[in-house]
């Protein structure tokens, strides 16, 4: 017995990993069988994961126009700032005219890069989607009637209708009659702006042209009142209920600040000097505060 000797024999690499992993289950006839199914697994789990995927895919979707929305109002700021008779050589200095060459260029770049943005969402607003997603929206296509609206007066000196401002939109995005009403009302911030920028440059106010005789004060105190005969008693938590308000002050002060520089046009213009106009420094109080 003690001239005996066990030895053990190393396993192959193959025989130690095949105990390692667990055996493959096959039919009688060598067949691989299917994996069962784990018996305590949720019946709703693949209903909560549709949900869960349901959920990524609004939040993405938001998410892209949000920024689509930011973006526009970015683009529709800066074109505001083409128009005013002191941003560039070629003013616009009249009403019912047409835009100079090089004002219409920067433009015509402003409404291309914004109509990139509503192509890019378009699908993203088809159907019930259109409005799922109105308010992530909205914001955009205010400041976009109000560039449009803007360039069409000082084209035409007249509104733009909703239907005229729908067809400059991108087919599937949706012009609702509280974003028109609402950038109407973002619109009266720059006729005001233009108006004084033009008087304190030409010393008479814009328009007045034409059999009409209708100057761009007319317009304003027409659109306040417009706009104070609006009943939005029953629009409840629409956009247009829940921002008229706010709105409603701002457009009634920025009237009543054109109606004080014409008054001071012609009131204090006749106690100065012959070839005095309206300058910032003669009502800083009433610019400061806007």
């Amino acid at each position: 017995m003690s001239g005996l000797s066990i030895t053990s024999h190393p396993q192959s690499k193959s025989e130690s990993m095949s105990e390692q992993m667990p055996g493959v289950k096959r039919h009688h006839d060598g067949a691989e069988k299917e994996k069962e199914v784990n018996a305590n697994a949720s019946p709703f789990m693949p209903m909560f994961e549709a949900f869960r995927d349901e959920l990524d895919e609004h939040h993405d979707r938001r998410e892209r126009i949000i920024k689509a929305s930011r973006d526009i109002t970015a683009a529709s700021k800066k074109m505001h700032y083409i128009f005013p008779p002191k941003s560039v050589t070629n003013r616009v200095r009249t009403l019912k005219s047409d835009i100079p060459a090089k004002i219409a260029s920067e433009t015509a770049e402003r409404y291309t890069a914004m109509q990139k943005q509503f192509s890019a969402i378009a699908p993203d607003l088809t159907g019930i989607n259109a409005w799922r997603y109105q308010r992530q929206i909205s914001g955009g296509i205010q400041e976009y009637m109000e560039a449009v609206s803007f360039e069409h007066y000082l084209r035409h000196q007249a509104l733009i209708t909703i239907s005229e401002a729908a067809g400059t939109l991108q087919g599937g995005i949706e012009l609702t009659g509280d974003d028109y009403v609402l950038g109407l009302f973002d619109l009266v911030g720059e006729l005001m702006r233009f108006a004084i920028t033009t008087m304190a440059t030409t010393g008479s106010l814009p328009g007045g042209g034409g059999d009409e005789k209708r100057d761009i004060l007319v317009d304003l105190r027409e659109l306040r009142t417009c706009f104070q005969a609006l009943d939005t008693g029953s629009c409840g938590g629409t956009g247009l209920g829940k921002d008229v308000e706010k709105k409603m002050e701002v457009m009634k002060t920025c009237v009543e600040k054109v109606e004080s520089v014409v008054y001071g046009l012609i009131i204090r213009g006749r106690e100065r000097p012959k070839g005095w106009v309206p300058g910032i420094a003669d009502d800083r109080g009433v610019v400061e505060s806007y």
